[in-house]
């Protein structure tokens, strides 16, 4: 049975949501209109394909009638029902079940395993390993260290990155170095909710699984990856201070520490999304 939103109610929480999510689209639509890029807050509108006015497009979730709606605001899946506006739930499950059954299945194994805080960031030096200034991503930022001082600190340190689409970037002399070697089929047997990777891609799957979820979810899974993003380019060989985002030198026994602590507490908030994503799916995608 639907519970019912009236329609002061959720127009409300929709109007909120697109608020919300201004205050993020529009310095990176602004920046892109100048041509400017920002090699920490593109990542989110450029590696993932939710794109900006995706994101700011506010679905109630599954099970929901918003009252005095029209279909034709919300979608394809939405369907006019005795008193309002639902989404077909069935018309959703039968065009995508297979690609969201992959998708709860992964943020269950994941949930399920232990986090582990060992890696220390070692997956973006190793997208850097061997590489010249010229090479490198994001070069029209420096390095903190030389080529080979940045080579040394990955050849010293033990990689132990267990997210595939990381581990695709590596250069090809870093990809051995890997303790593991996690491929695309690997994945499900892999993830775990201590990485920063898989922590930030609970974004990717929030909006894979909308409309299913409410939009505010997917929401807080941006805010989220947000901040690991942060954290992530921190603690990168890259020197971006000038753009207000001071490293966190895990070359350094200090720094290894400080990028553990922040970790571990993305991970508590991962989790409650985490949880909070599969509680929000039907009961169809979880057996």
């Amino acid at each position: 049975m639907n519970d019912t939103l009236p329609e002061p109610v959720w127009r409300d929480r929709k109007r909120a949501h697109e608020q919300r999510v201004d205050g993020w689209t529009a310095p990176h639509l602004s920046r892109r209109r100048r041509g400017e890029k920002h090699p920490v807050h593109d990542f989110l509108f450029t590696y993932y394909s939710h794109r900006p006015a995706q994101l700011r497009r506010w679905h109630p979730g599954a099970g929901v009638t918003l009252a005095g709606a029209d279909a034709d605001e919300f979608g394809p899946f939405y369907t006019a029902v005795a008193g309002g506006v639902t989404l077909d739930t069935a018309a959703v499950l039968a065009r995508r079940g297979d690609s969201l059954g992959w998708i709860t299945t992964l943020l269950r194994r994941t949930a399920g395993r232990e986090a582990q805080f060992g890696c220390f960031g070692m997956h973006e030096w190793a997208m850097v390993y061997r590489q010249t200034q010229e090479e490198v991503r994001h070069n029209a930022w420096p390095l903190r260290l030389t080529p080979a001082a940045t080579a040394e600190v990955v050849a010293t340190n033990r990689i132990r990155c267990s997210h595939f689409d990381a581990y695709r970037f590596f250069t090809a002399p870093a990809r051995p170095l890997n303790v593991l070697t996690p491929t695309r089929e690997t994945q499900h047997d892999n993830e775990q909710p201590g990485c920063l990777h898989a922590n930030m891609d609970l974004y990717k799957w929030a909006y894979k699984l909308s409309p299913l979820v409410p939009s505010e979810l997917v929401a807080d899974c941006f805010a989220l990856a947000r901040e690991i993003r942060t954290l992530d380019m921190r603690a990168s060989p890259y020197d971006l201070a000038d753009l207000g985002v001071p490293p966190v030198a895990v070359e350094t026994s200090e720094g290894r520490a400080e990028y553990a602590r922040h970790q571990r507490a993305f991970a508590t908030r991962a989790a409650t999304l985490r949880n909070a994503l599969l509680a929000a799916c039907p009961t169809a995608l979880l057996t």
